[in-house]
Order: C-alpha cells, then sequence, then structure tokens
C-alpha cells in the first residue's frame, strides 16, 4: 500500500515510474525477524489507573483519549515484551504502591511517579530508568525518595531484578533528555553493553538503539549488500544513534561520518569506535537540519558519496533532504523508514520530485529502485521499510 501511495503521488507530479506491478519499483518479501518472542530490548511502561481502579497500575495503555476510556494493563500478556522486563515492571509497580507519593497522571493534578523505561541486552545487562514529576518538592525530600527507590531495587524485593544500571530523571515534561534535565546514577553502571554483528556497543539511557537486535543484525547486512559501498566509498550515517549501521560497515569503506541530535549518544558512537579499534570515522552531534547543510555545502571530495538516513517517526527535516538533495556526489541513497505511511512519504516525494528553483530543490531527482520490508516488530502489524534510491 505504502508503494502504491508512493506511485500514485509520483505520477501526479507527472514523474512516470511505474514498473511491472504497478509499482514504483519491485517489493521484495518481508524478511523474517530471527526472534519472534521478547525480542524487545526497551520497554516503556506507564503509570495509571488499572482496571480494577487502582491508578497505581504499571502497564500498557488501553483505549482512547478521545474515548475517555483509557486504562492500564499489565504487559503480562504482551508476547514481545521479554520476562525481564515484566519482572521489573511489576516490581516497580510494587514499589509506588508501598510508597505514600501519588502517581502524576495529570501534572496539573500533581502527584510524582511516572513511567517506567526498561532496557536489557543479549549480554545479561538489566538498565531500568524511573521518571519522576517533582512538583514542589525540595531537594532533601527528593534524595529521599531517591535513597527509597534505590534501597527497593538494591536491597529489598526488587533486587530479584539484578539490575545493572538504577537511573532517576526528574521531569516536567512528557519527554525530557538528558541536557533538560539529567540521568541521575542511582545504582551500578552508567551504560549497558550489546554485541551487533561482532562489534561491542555502549548503550546510555536515552540513545537510539533498534528494539530487535536480531532483527537489526539482520537489517544492516542487508544495508551493508545494498549500499554497494567499496574500499573507496563515503558514508554518510545521518541520525546516526549509537553509531551501529555506520560502524558495522566501517572496514569495507573509506570513511563513516555520523551525526545525531542526541549528544549522549554521539559520545556512545565515539566509544564504540575507540572500543572496537576503528578509526575512519567522525561524529558530529547536532540537529541533521544544522550540520549537514554546512557540512554538504563546501563539499569537494571526489570519493563517492553514499547516505543512510534512519529518522525518528517524524521523517527528516526538510533542510537535510535539500541538503541531500543538492550534493551532488550523493548519488545513492537508503532510506529506513520505522512509519514509512507517515511524515517519510513527504520526504520520499520530496527526493524524487523534478527541481523547483522555490523550494531551493536543484539537484537532480533520485528515483526509488527498490524496497525491503523487515519484520522487526513481530506481534504487530508494523515493519521497517528500506528504500533504496539512486540517481
Amino acid at each position: 500500500k505504502i508503494l502504491q501511495t508512493l506511485t500514485s503521488h509520483l505520477e501526479e507530479l507527472g514523474i512516470d515510474v511505474q514498473k511491472p506491478g504497478g509499482l514504483c519499483c519491485p517489493l521484495r518479501p518481508v524478511v523474517p525477524s530471527p526472534v519472534i518472542n521478547g525480542y524487545r530490548n526497551k520497554s516503556t511502561f506507564s503509570v495509571n489507573q488499572g482496571p480494577d481502579g487502582n491508578p497505581k497500575t504499571v502497564g500498557l495503555y488501553v483505549g482512547t483519549g478521545r474515548g475517555q476510556n483509557i486504562v492500564c494493563v499489565k504487559a503480562d500478556h504482551m508476547e514481545n515484551i521479554p520476562p525481564e522486563h515484566k519482572q521489573v515492571a511489576q516490581c516497580y509497580e510494587e514499589f509506588i504502591r508501598r510508597s505514600p507519593l501519588d502517581p502524576c497522571i495529570l501534572f496539573h493534578e500533581g502527584g510524582h511517579w511516572r513511567e517506567l523505561v526498561v532496557r536489557t541486552t543479549s549480554r545479561g545487562h538489566t538498565m531500568a530508568i524511573v521518571t519522576f514529576h517533582p512538583q514542589e518538592l525540595g531537594q532533601e525530600a527528593l534524595a529521599t525518595q531517591k535513597a527509597l527507590l534505590k534501597e527497593f531495587f538494591t536491597c529489598g524485593p526488587g533486587a530479584v531484578c539484578a539490575l545493572t544500571s538504577l537511573y532517576f530523571q526528574e521531569s516536567t515534561m512528557t519527554r525530557c533528555s538528558h541536557e533538560q534535565s539529567p540521568f541521575q546514577l542511582l545504582h551500578g553502571e552508567p551504560h549497558i553493553f550489546e554485541e551487533v554483528l561482532g562489534l561491542k556497543f555502549r548503550i546510555s539511557p536515552d540513545a537510539f538503539f533498534q528494539v530487535n537486535t536480531g532483527g537489526a543484525e539482520v537489517l544492516y547486512q542487508a544495508v551493508r549488500e545494498l549500499s554497494q559501498a567499496g574500499g573507496d566509498t563515503i558514508l554518510l550515517d545521518i541520525c546516526c544513534g549509537t553509531g551501529t549501521i555506520g560502524l558495522s560497515l566501517a572496514h569495507q569503506v573509506s570513511k563513516i561520518i555520523g551525526i545525531e541530535v542526541v549528544e549522549k549518544a554521539t559520545e556512545d558512537a565515539s566509544w564504540n569506535a575507540a572500543f572496537n579499534g576503528i578509526s575512519n570515522c567522525e561524529f558530529h552531534s547536532g540537529k541533521a537540519e544544522a550540520v549537514l547543510p554546512q557540512l554538504l555545502s563546501s563539499w569537494e571530495d571526489a570519493r563517492p558519496l553514499v547516505a543512510v538516513v534512519n529518522p525518528s517517526r517524524a521523517g527528516l527535516h526538510y533542510r537535510v533532504v535539500r541538503a541531500i538533495r543538492n550534493c551532488k556526489s550523493i548519488r545513492r541513497l537508503l532510506y529506513i523508514s520505522c512509519k514509512p505511511e507517515g511524515e517519510a512519504m513527504r520526504n520520499f516525494l520530496e527526493l524524487c520530485c523534478p527541481p523547483d528553483p522555490g523550494k531551493k530543490l536543484a539537484g537532480e531527482p533520485f528515483v526509488p529502485t527498490l524496497a525491503v520490508p523487515f519484520d522487526m516488530f513481530p506481534h504487530t502489524v508494523h515493519c521497517e521499510l528500506v528504500l533504496l534510491f539512486i540517481r
């Protein structure tokens, strides 16, 4: 359906792209995930009213705000969430039910205990991140709550979780970066570690890492194949997270240039490169729409330039697309999307539309040549889509 929509939009722009089968490019069969159950390495649990009316229920939302029927249900039945995550969620629920402090369901109504994020790795590491709304609490009262949380997970019933890292974040916003409100390490190691395709990766609390590690290995091997990057190629890894894609291709290219908005993830990427003995890479911290245009505006390197983009659901900023379009050295682009039916569709059209001086799209348009879906999220209807564009 996504390719049908893209084909239709391109035809509306006067671009004749239809291939046999009525689509703008060949579509490969869905690549299966090597792991089907318990594959998630990161889970986010909310705190809200449960089916029994208890407001201190830790789980997942069912219902809608519009229908005013939201309820928080435990994740015990979820096939894609591993037992370790469910265990931490159950322990956190026990902790907040013991606490005299209320949960924070609506910010303006007060309360403190908020969501829980659990991250695990195949190396047996477990990181828990508790979000807390401070409201009017002073530093002494906050210190007391942090001490109680640490005691529960290190000496109390929560010790059964054997946490590698326990983090606490005071946040007055729905989402808060480390720069806005630092993640405070209450116990254990500052990072957890994962292995992908023989490389070791360090993961910070808010660093992006593909949620399905086994599926990520399959995905990155396909990216390696589709990039056709040779020994003289420079690889642009845009929205690079902890550097997994770029570093997995580093041995076959001349140079890796990564760009990532999360500063801690960039630090992780640099550490990952050094630890794995990879020296042909550099990582830039900042918004891609600020870093990439500046990087490419004076690009004079004659070596082949391949771009890989892996943005969030919001897609790429228009200035990023424009910089890619207007850089003549980029002839091959791999777009990895976890929500191709969303804002990514706008990016696809901006990459493929005829030159438009009004939008400052002067470069030759790209052409979609292959689509490969990956079942990165078993037990859901979602797929990760890799689209190969060339010009």
